[in-house]
């Protein structure tokens, strides 16, 4: 209907409004009321492309990863009062799409002959307090070189990355190294769990050695379950879909992006919806903690 009045609009000073509303069956009335509203019409437009700029700005931000729920979460961290309905029609009428994940390749090789530690998550991935429950896994990220190992333990109660280890190789310093990392920020409680999956590297002597030096409590999942260390899993799929790079030159430029994106964006610029807190980066997380533990 907006292009009969449109039309009308067009060629009033032709053939007439009466004539052309005749022709084309529609009531004067209705067509008045239109060009009345043509104000109004054109201030929403305006503000639709002022806040699609905005969403744009913070889509690229994002590293082209927000999709709704965040890019609605961060113009409301702006002071902007906007319905998600709103931006979910601007986002697809400008072709504004989040990250989508696929699928990640296993690097699990459980040991036989060692005994697995039990299970103390127990598909539970909600800590109350950080230091308390960390989980951790390796991933392999495509080079020219060859496969760059990265190992990652994730606090529970924030879902920060407090610590991470890269290497040509998935040997068990690699998850050692990590844990390392983890423990000299000091960020860890006595008789934290460390839960992981059955590979090797978790239960060679050496990481267990290392995890009774900490005074920490070692956690496996079951073998070849997924669900069991599902925390770690949506974290490789979280990185390799936002990190961008398929396939990286060398390792030195991968090593790069991946110190880049934890440190620079997921730890300190990624919003992640709280069930407590509501959209925050897992620093702010941890620092709401601490800021309620203080109080």
């Amino acid at each position: 209907m907006n292009e009969t009045y449109a039309f009308i609009e067009a060629e009033k000073t032709t053939h007439g409004v009466a004539l052309l509303c005749r022709l084309l069956k529609v009531a004067r009335s209705s067509f008045y009321a239109w060009l009345a509203a043509a104000t109004n019409r054109a201030a929403r437009k305006a503000a639709d492309d002022a806040l699609a700029h905005e969403i744009t700005v913070i889509h690229v931000a994002s590293r082209h990863t927000y999709g709704v729920p965040r890019v609605h979460a961060e113009l409301r961290r702006l002071g902007r009062c906007v319905n998600r309905k709103r931006v979910a029609r601007l986002m697809r009428e400008h072709g504004i799409q989040g990250a989508h994940r696929r699928r990640r390749r296993s690097l699990t090789r459980p040991d036989k002959k060692a005994k697995p530690a039990p299970d103390l998550i127990g598909r539970d991935f909600y800590a109350e307090t950080p230091g308390t429950q960390l989980v951790g896994d390796i991933t392999a990220l495509p080079t020219g070189e060859g496969w760059l190992y990265l190992a990652c333990w994730l606090d529970l109660a924030t879902r920060e990355v407090v610590g991470y280890s890269m290497a040509g190789h998935h040997r068990a310093d690699l998850v050692v190294d990590a844990l390392k990392m983890a423990a000299g920020r000091g960020r860890l409680q006595p008789g934290c769990i460390a839960h992981s999956d059955r590979g090797s590297e978790y239960t060679s002597s050496l990481f267990r050695h290392y995890i009774s030096d900490l005074g920490l409590r070692q956690s496996c999942g079951r073998t070849g379950s997924c669900f069991d260390n599902a925390a770690a899993n949506s974290f490789w799929a979280l990185l390799k879909e936002e990190i961008g790079t398929r396939l990286w030159p060398d390792r030195a430029t991968a090593r790069a992006e991946v110190f880049d994106f934890i440190e620079t964006f997921y730890n300190r610029r990624r919003l992640r919806k709280h069930k407590a807190f509501g959209y925050l980066t897992p620093a702010e997380t941890r620092q709401r903690h601490q800021h309620d533990l203080a109080a």
